[in-house]
């Protein structure tokens, strides 16, 4: 048995890409583009060190007895970053990470020799960083007996995990796939619309304002910003005739720059909002826990989920939007403003991010510069889907995604987990174009 030791102290619709006349050369982009942002979202697993290229280091020793344990997996994940290694013949592992911070190191106790368990502290524990680049941390473990987690049980609280992760998902993909239904345009900067929410957030804050109050200010900024983007630069363009191809690089242009923009402000570390640490877990039910802040998260979601859903299927303007997202020209040609349409849109499309960023950076948690580049993916692979220009379908396709990427830890490495998201959008492609709720066809 080895002693606990650390440089720190322990705590713990209806639209189909066809539809909308995008070229072929067009979707092989996307697929391509998403290929590479997969391969480079992946990082190396199952190694007695990963992350070599990161300065900050946590690593240690498994021990029984003085006899060094091969094979064991020692898994840490904290501040939107995931690795696995695997110890050396001499017990040894090290795993890098990008950032100082908080946390959670778990030993997997199935791959400790039987007899021999975690004596103290649990098989996850909780770092903190301390003034150096190295954290060493090992565990207490000797001849005992485990109380492993059953697979079910580890499932269902993946699941859980899946459906919290879905629905904030769901609030970002919605907007996404509106916007592409009445515009026709692949928006790669909603990702950074996300962040905008969290960002606001952020300031807000730090200026005083009292949480409860920053938080509709912070969606209500995110829903401004949506609609001086349209007025700015795509009402603009739109009137120019401009190409969708054209757009697309638009998109990824205002994506670059306001995502370094953001690093300028923020730089590169992470950044808590309040209360976004230390929630309390309840129990639900068997071993499925969650915190009161997921709890709050997933009771935001499906409320203005519902709202949404009421205002689209009951407002003169919310089927006056899946008119033009049907479209366009029989719903001007019915006598719908349809630029006016667009406007309310990207408006709604704005907030909705704004919310998703807020409830995004309390679920990983944390606000960085990058996190709009991060959940990007998985928002375009729900849109897919569910059908782009369906928000229905975007909402379906999000949840599934969220569970999807989820449970699949339980049986990939963790830091493949993603690419579940790639893989779905690119067999979705190949052979259903139009998504789950999307048609191949219109009339008109």
């Amino acid at each position: 048995m080895i002693a606990n030791t650390s440089l720190v102290s322990q705590s713990r619709s209806s639209i189909s890409l066809e539809a909308v006349g995008i070229p072929r050369l067009l979707k092989l982009f996307l697929a391509f583009a998403f290929v590479v942002m997969g391969v480079f979202a992946a990082t190396p697993a199952f190694a007695d060190s990963v992350g070599d290229e990161y300065e900050n280091k946590i690593l240690g020793n498994v021990k029984n007895e003085g006899t060094p344990l091969e094979g064991v997996r020692i898994i840490v994940e904290g501040n939107g970053y995931s690795a696995e290694v695997e110890t050396d013949a001499e017990g040894k592992w090290s795993i890098g990470v990008p950032q100082s911070g908080t946390y959670e190191i778990t030993l997997v106790e199935d791959t400790l020799p039987d007899g021999i368990a975690v004596l103290e502290g649990g098989a996850t524990q909780t770092v903190e960083w301390g003034f150096t680049n190295t954290v060493v941390w090992n565990f207490f473990i000797g001849e005992g007996e485990r109380n492993p987690t059953s697979q079910f049980d580890q499932f269902l609280m993946r699941v859980f995990d899946g459906l919290n992760f879905g629905l904030l998902l769901g609030l970002a993909a919605i907007g996404l796939s509106l916007v592409f239904g009445t515009t026709s345009l692949p928006n790669f900067a909603h990702g950074e619309m996300v962040t905008m929410g969290a960002l606001f957030t952020m300031y807000l804050a730090l200026a005083g304002v009292p949480l409860l109050l920053a938080f509709p200010i912070a969606v209500a900024l995110s829903a401004l910003f949506g609609w001086g983007l349209d007025s700015g630069v795509w009402a603009p363009l739109r009137r120019r005739g401009v190409g969708i191809v054209q757009l697309m690089i638009v998109s990824i242009g205002l994506s670059l720059t306001f995502r370094y923009l953001t690093q300028a402000l923020l730089g590169g570390g992470t950044e808590q909002l309040p209360g976004a640490l230390g929630s309390p877990e309840i129990n639900l039910f068997r071993t499925v826990s969650l915190s009161v802040n997921d709890l709050i998260s997933m009771g935001i979601s499906l409320i203005v989920v519902i709202a949404f859903a009421m205002w689209l299927l009951n407002s003169k303007m919310g089927k006056a939007t899946r008119a033009v997202s049907d479209n366009a020209d029989l719903a001007a040609a019915s006598g719908i403003d349809v630029d006016r349409v667009i406007k309310v849109v990207w408006v709604m499309a704005g907030g909705l991010a704004g919310l998703a960023g807020i409830l995004w950076a309390y679920f990983r948690p944390g606000l960085k510069w990058d996190m709009g580049e991060k959940i990007l993916l998985f928002i375009f692979a729900a849109g897919v889907l569910g059908g782009l220009g369906t928000a229905f379908g975007a909402f379906v396709g999000a949840m599934i995604v969220g569970v999807l990427i989820e449970t699949s830890a339980q049986f990939i490495p963790s830091d493949l987990k993603y690419v579940g998201a790639l893989v779905v959008m690119i067999v979705i492609l190949l052979f259903r174009p139009q998504g789950i709720l999307g048609r191949r066809e219109r009339i008109g």
